[in-house]
């Protein structure tokens, strides 16, 4: 519900005496927004928090540059088409792949179920925000946001749908062996017992997926009437594909190949190792003939990977990741808010399976 206070921040980026007052003002907004990030760095890495500051502040040097270069004193409408320009680029590639806190995401809170319209009327907003027409507009998403608190609903699941959240510890490089993957079939089978057909599972959930892997799961579900579709990374020549798969008792197939890993951790094109990206592959996937938009960790923090996946009109929205790395931060509240957001603004339901340990 919080999310609307985000669409302040063109008026605050327009009253800037400078362009160097844009870019600390530009700096305050996206490192207020990303501070979980130091810490979650140091606990992936397993390193001490000054690389987590580090990145912390080269993550933000995209959105800070691109706001304080499209910065303007002048009145009128270069300043609103300014502001366009900026969102614009840091919302798609290549600058959007460190796209996080755009205020955009307010929409679906401010404008639930409006859709393409309610985006369209989100950026006019902010758009008339660096205007002298400010403080109206501001006014209008306060008022567009209380209601839309006082008339609130959750995103439901689609009819047999189900997320299972999980608690596994986790740790770089290191996947589900043995026990965890016998614990969560455990989970699964307790899920269909409940008449659940469809079930969702975090991201990383499946471990490392080799034929071994296949036959624990598919021999484990004999019997059991459910596909599952859950999180598991297949090694490649030259690094590794993180995908979401599906698994029956009849066998295996790969759903979903995440279009953006997190960039340096996973996503490192510069060298061998990493997570392949394909920017714009996959935006919708079908499944016993339903479409599925899956936005796989990383992806729901951005913009493009959202609007690639509802431009295909999905029938049910699949949000999963692995938080192991997230400790005490805002970081999984976040993803999840976000994409609370989206499934509001476009009216589709929403399964969510997160693992975040204790």
């Amino acid at each position: 519900m919080t999310l609307p206070m985000a669409m302040v921040f063109p008026a605050l980026w327009s009253l800037a005496g400078s362009r160097v007052g844009a870019a600390v003002i530009a700096a305050a907004y996206f490192l207020g927004a990303s501070r979980g990030l130091p810490e979650g760095v140091s606990i992936f890495f397993g390193s001490d928090l000054l690389l987590g500051l580090v990145l912390w502040v080269i993550a933000s040097v995209a959105f800070v540059a691109v706001h304080a270069a499209c910065w303007t004193a002048q009145d009128g409408w270069p300043a609103p088409f300014r502001y366009f320009i900026a969102n614009v680029l840091m919302s798609v590639p290549p600058l959007g792949i460190v796209g996080w806190a755009n205020p955009l995401t307010a929409a679906g809170i401010v404008f639930p179920g409006w859709g393409w319209l309610g985006l369209a009327m989100a950026m006019a907003l902010l758009m008339l925000a660096t205007t002298k027409h400010r403080w109206p507009a501001v006014a209008v998403v306060g008022v567009f946001s209380l209601a839309s608190a006082g008339l609130w609903v959750e995103p439901e699941s689609r009819p047999g749908w189900i997320g299972i959240d999980t608690n596994f510890s986790a740790g770089r490089e290191q996947y589900a062996d043995h026990q965890q993957q016998v614990a969560t079939i455990g989970l699964v089978k307790a899920a269909a017992a409940t008449g659940a057909s469809f079930i969702v599972l975090p991201e990383s959930a499946l471990g490392i997926w080799t034929p071994t892997t296949e036959t624990l799961w598919r021999t484990s579900l004999e019997g059991v009437p459910v596909t599952v579709v859950g999180g598991g990374v297949m090694l490649q020549a030259s690094g590794y594909e993180n995908l979401m798969i599906t698994v029956t008792p009849g066998g295996s197939d790969e759903a979903y190949r995440q279009r953006m890993p997190v960039p340096v951790s996973m996503w490192r094109p510069w060298s061998t190792g990493g997570a392949g990206a394909d920017f714009f592959s996959n935006a919708v996937v079908e499944l016993t003939g339903v479409r599925l938009a899956i936005l796989l960790c990383y992806e729901q923090l951005l913009v493009w990977p959202v609007l690639h996946s509802m431009w295909m009109k999905p029938d049910i929205m699949v949000a999963t990741g692995n938080a192991w790395w997230t400790g005490s931060t805002n970081i999984l509240p976040i993803q999840r808010a976000a994409s609370v957001a989206w499934s509001r603004l476009f009216n589709v339901p929403l399964t969510m399976a997160y693992n975040a340990p204790d």
